[in-house]
């Protein structure tokens, strides 16, 4: 469970350099991490039938051009990323996007969700300048099936046309968590949609957010975005503006920081969303609810003036907050990071929060 501080790549120049230096750097580990993706797909774990390779690659080669027709800058990068790790457009869609993915495979397919894999991702939370000597922070764990975790990377971003960021993310997608040079903070939980289809996956989403000057711009970026599944938004400023926004396919309910702790977990809490939110099981509500209520009690008894530290501390948290394999779901949480936009500082781990340390990590100059 010990690992070393989390690694760094720099990826600077035009989106095909920054592409094909993300794909070359991490060729070996993409190829990996992008057969266990495929076959998950492929298989009748998700959807109780399996569809085999070449029709689950066909309905991601279908999602390409909702990337291109997205943000043109940003699917030119993937694709380089592709070229640059050896693998397909459509494998590209699937190993970076795979909880959107799945979400579009189980609503073409029409079949079950088994329990064994379901996704139980992420507790995320923004603490207003109130709450926090003046200037507030973003956090939040990464909780994924337990075999993403040595995919786990840094990128340091400094594109030509684009604020410098820095995003936490997995070898083969673009961007998951992070933070641009004007204190513009994007993170997200993930929801399991019922609705999902062919559309632009989260981690180009939360990329194009990053490229926003505000969080009130970063917030209309997502609520425009043609979405292949569901995830929880949440996007925070130096301004002190923040919104949580759970964004399904065919709906986008969200509540705006308003002086309390904003905090999320993998569960809807709005009718509209709730509406197509997809089954899960009980255990995995459970959980949900639990590190929803845990948070929010640990951020609500603080009395304001909370610490990085202290926040650390939250993502470490061990009845529920940091996630240890276990059967049946293996999820585990295989990060964390933590962003104070007025400071411009970001800290990062690898691995479980409980067992490792957070690394400060500076934007591009």
């Amino acid at each position: 469970m010990k690992r070393p501080p989390i690694r760094i790549l720099d990826l600077s120049g035009t989106p095909e350099q920054m592409g094909f230096t993300h794909g070359s750097t991490y060729r070996e580990l993409i190829q990996a991490y992008t057969e266990e993706r495929v076959s998950l797909a492929a298989s009748d774990l998700w959807t109780g039938q399996a569809l085999g390779r070449d029709t689950v690659l066909e309905l991601a080669d279908s999602m390409v051009a909702a990337h291109q027709a997205h943000s043109p800058t940003l699917a030119t990068e993937m694709l380089a990323m592709a070229e640059g790790a050896g693998i397909t457009p459509a494998e590209a869609v699937i190993v970076g996007g795979f909880t959107d993915f799945v979400d579009t495979v189980r609503a073409h397919q029409g079949g079950p969700h088994p329990d064994e894999v379901m996704e139980d991702d992420c507790t995320a939370f923004i603490v207003p300048d109130s709450m926090a000597g003046g200037a507030g922070f973003y956090g939040q764990t990464w909780d994924m099936h337990d075999t993403a975790t040595e995919y786990v990377v840094l990128l340091r971003l400094a594109p030509d046309d684009a604020p410098n960021a820095v995003v936490f993310t997995t070898t083969g997608a673009l961007g998951q968590i992070g933070m641009n040079e004007l204190g513009v903070c994007v993170g997200i939980n993930n929801l399991t949609a019922a609705d999902g289809k062919p559309g632009v996956t989260w981690p180009q989403v939360v990329r194009h957010a990053l490229t926003m000057e505000s969080a009130a711009e970063a917030k209309d970026a997502i609520l425009e975005a043609d979405l292949a599944g569901g995830h929880n938004f949440l996007v925070f400023d130096a301004n002190d503006d923040g919104y949580s926004i759970e964004a399904m396919p065919t709906a986008r309910p969200m509540v705006q920081l308003n002086g309390s702790a904003l905090v999320h977990t993998n569960h809807t809490v709005h009718p509209e969303s709730t509406a197509v939110q997809g089954d899960r099981s009980p255990m995995l509500m459970d959980s949900s609810q639990l590190r929803l209520d845990t948070a929010s009690k640990i951020l609500g008894d603080s009395g304001g003036d909370l610490t990085v530290e202290d926040l650390m501390e939250l993502t470490r948290e061990p009845t529920a907050v940091c996630q240890v394999s276990v059967e049946p779901y293996h999820v585990e949480s295989s990060g964390a990071a933590i962003m104070r936009p007025q400071t411009l500082d970001f800290w990062a781990c690898w691995g479980l929060p409980s067992h490792n340390e957070f690394t400060s990590v500076g934007l591009p100059s």
